[in-house]
């Protein structure tokens, strides 16, 4: 089989920033001078400074799409911005054969003041188009971007959507040999999309090496060959799309005991989550069942104040982002009254019968006052695996009960 060509490699890539605009502003003079002086060996960690990125290495091929996936704060735009050449890194190198084109933050490369007309041959131009090859395309990209009304509009005049249309379209219609694109997508109306991921198609097809990044795990596993998974700077994996969700879905694991579910219960003034537990036990993350069993999740509080008419919201979700949920429902759903009494007191919410062929969920919790409101309590993102001797299929519709006593 012909090896695809690489378009991009990355080696060492490592990039660290400084938390203080004072002491940042210092260590830039002391680098330069450092640098000039041509000492340009790896440097650690000074007081105040932190890794955005390390050591990241992976390549691309023409035709491929990276899925780059992590939490906020995992280094996804730092890593954008270098392949972009907007900022430089630290240490490790970056190839990149070709032109690249980015649709990195929104509105990002257009003059506001200009017209759309004329930010696509600036666009063009920044991108290494000639003007010729602008004025062949041109026409595509404004079909594409579906704003022939107001293309001679100046662009600090357009909406969120237009600008995500118009940038897409610039980077798509003239085919740069990379392609980065950023969460911005989501912006857009569902019709585009779905125009836009069908164009990324089209683009793997000619030989663009696309990284997509995108909170969606859905469209990562739909439209991307190859996944790389980032937490806090570091690189978790690289290869198989499947196998870098499952080790950023692990790094999203913030309790391994019981003892440690104290550390992501929040409250408010009125009403504080003492602990968390469940039954069956929850076990490094996960809570073993059988078939026979149920799920209780038991909710120790202390309430300043009396909390009549409650409303508590159970979810079960697929993934975080997905919005795909295996089981929802809360207490008005069942026709039961929910009362905290002033002090400490226990809820205790039972799923009966789930059945979810031992795939790992992310569970929510939600307690509102009378009437939705206030939200005095939300409980997020929480990754519980359940296992069973046998598998199931299919969607089942569960019975559940709130008590309160």
């Amino acid at each position: 089989m012909e090896e695809k060509e690489v378009l991009v490699k990355v080696e060492g890539l490592s990039k660290k920033f400084c938390k203080n605009l004072k002491t940042s502003l210092w260590y830039g003079v002391k680098d330069l001078v450092s640098n000039v002086k041509g000492n340009k060996e790896k440097r650690n960690l000074r007081p105040n400074e932190f890794w955005a990125l390390q050591n990241i290495n992976f390549e691309l091929g023409r035709g491929e799409c990276l899925g780059l996936i992590g939490h906020n704060g995992a280094g996804k735009s730092t890593l954008l911005k270098i392949l972009n050449g907007l900022i430089n890194p630290d240490a490790g190198t970056v190839t990149i054969k070709g032109r690249v084109g980015a649709l990195i933050e929104l509105g990002a490369g257009f003059n506001p003041i200009l017209s759309g007309r004329e930010n696509i041959y600036n666009n063009g131009a920044i991108l290494g188009f000639t003007r010729k090859e602008i004025d062949d395309k041109l026409e595509e990209i404004i079909d594409f971007a579906e704003i022939r009304e107001f293309i001679d509009m100046p662009v600090q005049n357009y909406s969120s959507g237009m600008r995500v249309r118009l940038g897409f379209a610039v980077a798509a219609q003239l085919e740069p040999d990379v392609l980065l694109i950023d969460e911005v997508l989501a912006v857009g109306d569902i019709n585009f999309q779905l125009k836009c991921f069908n164009r990324i198609g089209q683009l793997r097809k000619n030989g663009v090496a696309i990284i997509l990044v995108s909170h969606n795990l859905h469209q990562i596993t739909t439209f991307s060959n190859k996944g790389i998974a980032l937490s806090k700077g570091n690189q978790l994996y690289f290869g198989e799309v499947e196998k870098s969700i499952e080790a950023y879905k692990d790094s999203l694991t913030v309790m391994n005991t019981e003892k440690e579910i104290e550390k992501v219960i929040s409250g408010n003034n009125i009403l504080k989550i003492k602990e968390i537990s469940f039954t069956p036990k929850l076990i490094n993350g996960v809570v073993n069942m059988n078939e026979e069993e149920d799920l209780t999740i038991h909710v120790k509080y202390d309430a300043k104040e009396k909390l009549e008419n409650l409303e508590i919201d159970i979810v079960l979700r697929a993934s975080i982002m997905s919005g795909i949920d295996f089981y929802q429902a809360n207490n008005k759903a069942v026709k039961k009254v929910v009362s905290f009494s002033k002090g400490e007191g226990e809820l205790n919410v039972t799923i009966k019968n789930i059945q979810v062929n031992g795939l790992r969920m992310y569970l929510f919790i939600a307690i509102f006052t009378e009437d939705r409101k206030e939200c005095i309590f939300w409980w997020r993102n929480i990754p519980v695996k359940f296992s069973y001797k046998d598998f199931y299929s299919g969607m089942t519709t569960y019975n559940i009960e709130f008590n309160d006593d």
